[in-house]
């Protein structure tokens, strides 16, 4: 539950979203309001219904200049993004006077202005301020801003001495009372007039200007168990009506006219029946009434129209109605809340007027109405508005399968068994040379009209199983072909030189030209679905089929499919507008080709190609026949399209734009699931693993088609493209600042570039702060510092154990040595000794043994 202080919080983090909320609502001073022309059945329609859960005893509505929608309820204020309704809570501490809400307005400067049971509260930027603090205040019925900003509330159980007509200045309230000369004990309706006169119901109908009141219906005065005066409005050129109610009831609505004021009836709405509990004037100067128990009316240039619950609508107790600056008109009733905007693909069906529900063809006359075959009619659409020709009542006949009309203007049909014209309002049947009628040759499937004037027909007899290729002069039947049943003809158009083709549903066509067949031509190798023929103003045969649009010129073929973009390829008629663009009817949608883009396709098969489709919500509804023909083009340049049980149209003229771009938010930040407000200074707690961002954008027309974008910076590299989710998830973020960036289009994919950010921070836990990284540099510096050391002290500790060892080492071996060497000298000693005593000896042996060689030799 979200506070408007999370508005505020978003301000502050994007300043120049006030500046687009200014340009927002500069932009909406041209944007359009629901078009008066249409039938209120035929604007798409959005319920939020109090039995469904949305939201309880809706009373008023409102937007605010930020863009949100705001729902005052009898439980408190509901504020509403177009997907979800978010309760309010006032700011801690402070609550709004009295129980309930009884009128809320978005005034241009930003406020939001509350009136409750109990009085007047201001809110704005997250912070309220109550005008009346004392308990059992006057309640607030209405309130309105003049066309010089100032804001006036009308008052009832008046217990302060103060008057029932009060305005605001600056922190109080200037309120008239008898003193003043309004003698009113309560208020209830308000409007401000093109003058600047203040209007207000205060049982009789009171009129303030420059400090002075006048009155009307005093008669109320006699009525006191009468309600009197209930609501007001007021249009251009001084126009205003009044509701009453009351004992009887017998006022209802009044409208006021050059200073007098009678009961308002125009065609479909009786103001004497009547009672009102809301009134509303829109842009296009439509008067919006909602009833007490009949639901909604809308009046435009003297004409009324009319829906309630057996329609749709959420009650049929009308309580407020609003006009958003989308152009999208708001209503609250006794069961719900109601959205109504315009569509650009419009319908016709039994609701709009239509007899039955098989539009098997439709055509467009040259005097600008439309002509729908159906069960047992003729519908007929001029002005958008429908009548009938029934089956008993001028059409001579049930079942109506083809329209046409020829260059004369003259109408035909396949009426039953039998080929019909229509002309100067009297239908005549097509006989035979032998003038009997021609229901023999079965039920006509198509006309076309060739190069000489002459009207073809294509029909089938069921029994036996023939099909029939007619040529058809002055009313009478002047050529008959049998067509090969191997063709199983269906479709029919003109050769814009000479002859006729035909085409089946298989997938194969033929041209005949002197009553003779040509060559039979396949579009494919394989079966494919023809759903419709015509010829091009070049000659070119085309064909919408079930797997794409195939277009054979001077022997080539050509196909347009998903392959050069389009979103799906099965179609069942296609045309031309006036401004060249190519219009297909598909499954997924009514998709049109730009004139350049067709151009180019013609040129280069394979190009690819930007498509515009509208869809489901853009009304489009889907439905396939092989009635002819399923499309046509009216004078006015509008397209109508059959499908079975329905006509719908298009205008190709009218843009279907929606220029505002949609302001951006980002309403609630959870993370692992701990719900925290969007604001300056955000700072997740540690160690947040799942992180969502619930962001909206505020585009009420077809808040479905709203697409954004976001980029998490710090995180992310590129922006991401959510399509349609208001969400956005992260996981594991690590600790530090963080802006999350969101951007948004509208349904006709205007963007917000700027949109909106939020600034925050993940913080870290104790082992992710700066000084315990600094602590653990530091203790691991100290260990590497202590196992350096310990090192160097073992190095010499082993240095001085090896130093020891070597020493000792030595010591040994020169202890040996000395040993060994003092034994060794004392031997040689003792040897040079015995060597000295034994050598007079050895010199005596030796001379005798040389002396005894001598001899021998």
């Amino acid at each position: 539950m979200l506070p408007p202080k999370a508005i505020h919080n978003a301000r502050l983090l994007n300043p120049s979203l006030s500046r687009g909320v200014f340009l927002l609502f500069v932009l909406s001073a041209a944007a359009w309001a629901v078009d008066p022309h249409t039938l209120i059945s035929q604007y798409g329609h959005t319920a939020w219904r109090i039995q469904d859960g949305f939201l309880s005893n809706p009373e008023s509505i409102t937007q605010t200049t930020d863009g949100y929608i705001w729902v005052g309820t009898a439980a408190g204020l509901m504020r509403f993004d177009g997907v979800k309704f978010t309760t309010w809570t006032a700011p801690k501490g402070q609550s709004l006077p009295g129980s309930g809400i009884s009128f809320i307005l978005g005034g241009r400067d930003g406020n939001l202005w509350i009136g409750t049971y109990g009085g007047l509260s201001r809110l704005k930027n997250g912070e309220l301020f109550n005008y009346t603090t004392t308990p059992n205040s006057p309640g607030i019925n209405n309130i309105i801003e003049d066309h010089a900003g100032r804001i006036w509330v009308t008052r009832y159980n008046l217990n302060d001495g103060r008057g029932s007509l009060c305005r605001v200045e600056g922190d109080k309230l200037r309120c008239y009372g008898e003193k003043d000369g309004n003698p009113g004990k309560y208020a209830i309706g308000l409007a401000e007039d093109t003058a600047g006169n203040i209007w207000f119901g205060c049982k009789m109908l009171c009129r303030w200007t420059s400090d002075s009141f006048s009155f009307y219906f005093k008669d109320q005065l006699k009525n006191p168990a009468g309600d009197g005066v209930l609501r007001v409005a007021a249009g251009p050129s001084g126009s205003v009506w009044a509701s009453l109610g009351g004992t009887g009831r017998k006022q209802g609505v009044q409208s006021y006219s050059e200073g007098e004021w009678a009961s308002y009836v125009v065609p479909g709405f009786n103001g004497a029946e009547i009672v009102s509990n809301a009134m509303y004037m829109d842009r296009n100067h439509s008067l919006w009434v909602g009833t007490e128990s009949q639901g909604l009316y809308r009046v435009h240039d003297g004409v009324a129209d009319h829906y309630g619950s057996a329609n749709g609508l959420s009650g049929d107790d009308v309580e407020y109605i609003y006009e958003d600056r989308e152009g999208n008109l708001w209503v609250t009733t006794d069961r719900g809340v109601d959205m109504f905007r315009d569509l650009p693909v419009l319908t016709f069906s039994t609701t709009e007027g239509f007899i039955g529900s098989s539009a098997n063809s439709v055509l467009a006359l040259s005097n600008g109405s439309v002509w729908v075959s159906n069960l047992g009619a003729v519908d007929i659409i001029r002005a958008g508005r429908v009548s009938v020709i029934a089956a008993g009542h001028g059409l001579p006949g049930q079942g109506v399968q083809t329209l046409f009309q020829d260059h004369t203007g003259q109408i035909w049909l396949g009426v039953d068994n039998t080929i019909m014209t229509y002309k100067l309002g009297r239908f005549s049947a097509i006989k035979n040379s032998d003038a009997t009628h021609f229901g023999r040759l079965g039920n006509a499937k198509g006309f076309a009209e060739d190069a000489e004037g002459n009207i073809w027909a294509l029909t089938h007899i069921d029994v036996p199983d023939q099909i029939h290729l007619l040529r058809i002069k002055d009313q009478n039947v002047e050529q008959d072909i049998r067509v090969d049943n191997v063709m199983r003809a269906i479709f029919l158009a003109a050769d814009r030189n000479a002859g006729i083709w035909l085409a089946s549903s298989h997938g194969k066509f033929v041209h005949y030209r002197d009553g003779k067949a040509e060559a039979v031509i396949s579009l494919a190798k394989e079966e494919i679905g023809i759903r419709s023929l015509f010829v091009d103003s070049d000659n070119a045969v085309s064909f919408a089929t079930s797997k794409g649009f195939y277009r054979w010129k001077d022997g080539r073929m050509s196909v347009m499919d998903t392959r050069n973009g389009l979103p799906c390829a099965g179609f069942s008629a296609a045309i031309k507008d006036d401004y060249g663009s190519f219009w297909l009817k598909a499954r997924c949608g009514l998709l049109r080709v730009s004139a350049s883009d067709y151009e180019t396709w013609l040129k280069f098969p394979e190009a690819a190609l930007s498509v515009k489709t509208f869809d489901v919500l853009d009304g489009y509804q889907s439905g396939h026949l092989l009635g002819q023909p399923e499309v046509s083009k009216s004078a006015d340049g509008r397209l109508w399209f059959a499908n079975g049980n329905k006509v719908q149209m298009i205008d190709p003229s009218r843009t279907y734009a929606n220029v505002i771009p949609p302001p951006v938010f980002v309403e609630e930040v959870i993370a692992d699931r701990k719900n925290y407000l969007p604001g300056v200074g955000l700072r997740l707690p540690p160690l947040t693993r799942d992180l969502e961002i619930d962001y909206t954008a505020l585009s009420y027309v077809v808040p479905q088609k709203v697409r954004f974008r976001y980029k998490l910076e710090g995180r992310d590299t590129t922006w991401q493209e959510p399509g349609t989710r208001r969400q956005a998830f992260y996981s594991d973020l690590r600790p530090r600042k963080y802006r999350f960036r969101v951007a948004a289009c509208n349904n006709s994919g205007v963007w917000n570039e700027a949109g909106t950010f939020l600034d925050f921070s993940v913080a870290p836990a104790y082992y992710q702060t700066n000084w315990f990284l600094a602590l653990c540099v530091v203790a691991f510096l100290g260990l590497l510092w202590g196992i350096y050391r310990l090192r160097v002290r073992q190095l010499q500790r082993q240095f001085a154990i090896g130093l020891e060892a070597r020493v000792n080492e030595r010591t040994r071996i020169a202890r040996d040595l000395h040993d060994t060497l003092l034994q060794s000298f004392q031997g040689l000693i003792l040897r040079f000794q015995a060597a000295t005593n034994l050598l007079p000896e050895q010199v005596s042996s030796g001379l005798k043994a040389e002396n005894q060689a001598l001899k021998t030799l």
